[in-house]
């Protein structure tokens, strides 16, 4: 099954001059080594905030987990990414926000951008793969 590490993140990072995915935070090691043999493998991922080799923390996780451990993540003093949705509510974004701003730390939020209306022209032109392979849009 993909999920957005191995789709998007993964290869994002891995195809980016002076990025290199150092670590991941999972539950199935094994799972991981498969696809990436050199990364080291944390089970919680705030062991990697502390990581002084790690700069920058990506987060992929469940929506209601983006607001804790982005904020966790830039208190540690780690530039940091998050999945869409940013936040659940507009006084965590606002928070995270702020917090990135006094802290000196970059904050972005990832959009894959597949719903966009060009993805889909060019999905169109490509022959309509998502009705091939059952997507509910």
């Amino acid at each position: 099954m993909a999920t957005p590490v191995k789709t998007f993140h993964a290869p994002l990072i891995m195809g980016t001059p002076g990025l290199e995915l150092a670590a991941v935070s999972s539950s199935d090691e094994t799972k991981v080594k498969a696809d990436w043999p050199a990364v080291s493998v944390v089970s919680e991922p705030r062991h990697l905030f502390n990581d002084p080799h790690i700069d920058l923390i990506v987060i992929p996780t469940p929506n209601d987990t983006h607001f804790p451990l982005a904020k966790a993540a830039l208190e540690a003093g780690k530039h940091v990414v998050v999945d869409k949705p940013f936040t659940v509510t507009l006084s965590q974004a606002r928070e995270l926000d702020a917090l990135a701003r006094s802290t000196g730390r970059v904050l972005s939020v990832f959009h894959n951008r597949r719903w966009d209306s060009d993805f889909f022209d060019a999905e169109g032109l490509a022959g309509g793969w998502r009705a091939r392979r059952g997507v509910l849009v």
